[in-house]
């Protein structure tokens, strides 16, 4: 009877679930959980296991430029960074109520590294995340609108919680472009979050679109509200080749 219903439990791709009860059966008798002891605990471990995969598969699409934590970001106040405002957005709440995130600072200063880290830490909590340099941003687009699939691509954006739009001000954009980045901005609005890295000041944002409706419009979605950080100090670059 164990061992069909453990190959059951294989069957279905109940693999925690399996995992766990065999590691039960290998308990001497008298250690053996009780039977509803023994169901908590497989669904305990069916559920934990579950999470783990939706975890690793999030950091596995998410293409995050850089393998970061929140562990290893560096707050002081030489940085502007006090551990305060990290742990702010360390607990996800954020994201539960759509929230932005606004990360700007000097070439060098670890925006990048930053984003990567709460990209990082939101799919460690179970949040679907999507990086994209905003070069690489403006080709999907173009490729998107190429072969068909722009409607598709968009509907994978609309569902993860966070996008990270990082060097986001380095090039112009083409008209087509910035309309696409508001229906972008308009599917997320109070529902997920995006988070931008850039060296323009915020305050500089509205000039940068060079269009004052369209930067009205894409702006109203974007800094109400938002969290925002903005990075000082000295170029990390020399210290460590992950920060940008």
């Amino acid at each position: 009877m164990t061992n069909a219903s453990l190959d059951l439990m294989k069957q279905l791709k109940l693999q925690g679930m399996a995992t766990a009860y065999e590691a039960v059966l290998n308990l001497p008798v008298n250690q053996q959980p009780t039977t509803h002891e023994l169901l908590a605990h497989l669904i305990q471990a069916e559920q934990q296991s579950r999470s783990h995969k939706r975890m690793q598969m999030y950091l596995r699409l998410s293409k995050l430029r850089y393998q970061a934590t929140i562990a290893d970001i560096d707050c002081s106040d030489k940085r502007n960074l006090p551990k305060e405002k990290l742990l702010v957005l360390s607990d996800g709440s954020y994201l539960d109520r759509g929230e932005n995130v606004l990360i700007t600072g000097a070439t060098g200063c670890g925006k990048s590294y930053l984003a990567c880290a709460l990209g990082n830490h939101a799919c460690v909590q179970g949040y679907r995340t999507l990086y994209f340099n905003m070069n690489r941003f403006t080709e999907q687009i173009a490729l998107a609108k190429t072969d068909g699939t722009l409607i598709k691509w968009l509907d994978r954006i609309k569902k993860a919680k966070l996008i990270i739009l990082d060097d986001f001000g380095l090039q112009s954009i083409s008209h087509a472009v910035k309309l696409i980045l508001l229906q972008i901005l308009e599917d997320r609005y109070e529902k997920a979050s995006t988070m931008i890295c850039s060296q323009l000041p915020v305050g500089k944002w509205h000039q940068y679109f060079d269009e004052p409706t369209v930067a009205d419009a894409i702006l109203d979605r974007i800094i109400p509200k938002a969290h925002r950080l903005d990075l000082k100090g000295k170029s990390l670059r020399k210290r460590s080749k992950h920060v940008s």
